[in-house]
């Protein structure tokens, strides 16, 4: 068991995903992003099914930073309900999970 989570969420291009990766980063909050270009996603919005081309962000954090976390993006981010899902991780390498120990905020 660790104590790291996976966080993804969907921003409506590559320098919307930037930006947050970098403020992030700058404050110790994530010890990583891959920001992957387009992705279809198709939703429910407003009464109807909708469908937007974004890019997916995947980061890497400490499960305790997570409130913080989450404040910080839906202050940066433009969607009125952006998606933020936290996702444990199960298990990993303890070299990787070291670096992300000393990346992060204590």
């Amino acid at each position: 068991m660790n104590d790291f989570v996976m966080v993804y969420v969907t921003t409506a291009n590559k320098v919307e995903a930037e930006k947050i990766a970098h403020v992030l980063l700058n404050e110790r909050l994530i010890a990583c992003a891959n920001i992957i270009g387009s992705v279809s996603s198709y939703f429910h919005w407003n009464g109807k099914v909708d469908s937007a081309e974004e890019c997916l962000m995947v980061m890497k954090a400490r499960a305790d930073l997570f409130v913080t976390l989450e404040s910080r993006i839906i202050a940066l981010h433009s969607y009125d309900v952006p998606e933020i899902l936290a996702v444990s991780i199960v298990d990993g390498s303890k070299g990787y999970f070291d670096w992300m120990s000393s990346a992060l905020n204590r």
